[in-house]
């Protein structure tokens, strides 16, 4: 029973390891695709963002996400505090500064990838 079992597998086993090469090639090839046009681009644009939302400062002109314009006054680690109107004045995320007024936003809606 044994050697019967034995022959079987010997006679599914491809010739040679060549066989495993190519079997795996076109998986490579797709990840190596799926890396340079859909991964690279993502990690430089979540690196753009953090950047542009680490050198905030006071003073900067900004628009948030939901469409407020105002001047920072304040910045802290997690928060910053924008003067949306004269002596108006709300705490924002750092996150939800989507770029300078006058300019396109860095941080685009999430729905226009």
């Amino acid at each position: 029973m044994n050697s019967v079992l034995d022959s079987l597998v010997f006679a599914m086993t491809p010739p040679g390891g060549s066989q495993a090469l190519t079997t795996f090639l076109p998986f490579a090839v797709i990840l190596g695709i799926f890396y340079f046009l859909i991964l690279l681009p993502m990690k430089r644009r979540q690196t753009k963002i953090q950047e542009f939302q680490e050198s905030l400062k006071v003073g900067d002109k900004i628009v948030t996400t939901g469409g407020i314009y105002g001047k920072i006054t304040r910045v802290t680690d997690k928060t910053l505090q924008v003067e949306v109107a004269d002596r108006v004045r709300i705490e924002v995320s750092r996150a939800a500064i989507a770029g300078y007024q006058g300019q396109d936003p860095v941080v685009q809606e999430s729905g226009n990838s």
